[in-house]
């Protein structure tokens, strides 16, 4: 069985394109393309079930037409539109750190050189230029500056990233 903690997401299935049981994919990460891997996973009712990738090709820089094996009508591909897609963190960790993307570490614990441990994140606001961890910190949601420059330690085996947050970040009142 396949563990949320053992995947991330990296895009979401739109819509069938054609009728033999192509879909196109639109994703935050081309890992698919990058590592040697021959599936993808996607949610399916709330369990996750592994497809293998048949063929892909680029549409854009953020889009793929995708035919996944055992998809190979218009009406199974419509089964799969808006299905959230995921890529397993094996595959991933073939990569060097700096061709990572920032959603894989959703899961990973925080902690800062002077307060210690902050909490984990459980999402990553890229919405604008300035990319943020989304940390679970004390019930709360924390946001906090997803920058290189501010990461002291990676550490996958232990899911930590040891960061030097500027002062004050942690202190201020909502």
């Amino acid at each position: 069985m396949i563990r949320e903690e053992d995947v991330y997401k990296i895009g979401i299935i739109n819509k069938p394109h054609g009728v033999h049981g192509e879909l196109s994919f639109t994703f935050d990460d081309d890992i698919f393309d990058r590592v040697d891997a021959d599936y993808i996973i996607c949610m399916m009712d709330g369990i996750l079930v592994p497809f293998f990738l048949e063929s892909y090709r680029f549409r854009s820089d953020s889009t793929a037409l995708i035919k996944l094996e055992g998809i190979d009508t218009e009406q199974q591909a419509r089964r799969m539109t808006n299905v959230d897609v995921y890529f397993p963190k094996e595959h991933a960790n073939s990569l060097e750190d700096n061709e990572l993307t920032w959603n894989y570490f959703v899961g990973f614990l925080i902690k800062d050189v002077k307060m210690g441990e902050i909490g984990k994140v459980i999402d990553v606001d890229d919405s604008t230029i300035n990319t943020l961890f989304i940390i679970e910190h004390d019930g709360n949601e924390l946001l906090i500056p997803a920058q290189e420059d501010l990461i002291v330690d990676l550490n996958r085996e232990t899911k930590t990233i040891t960061m030097d947050l500027p002062n004050g970040l942690l202190t201020i009142d909502n």
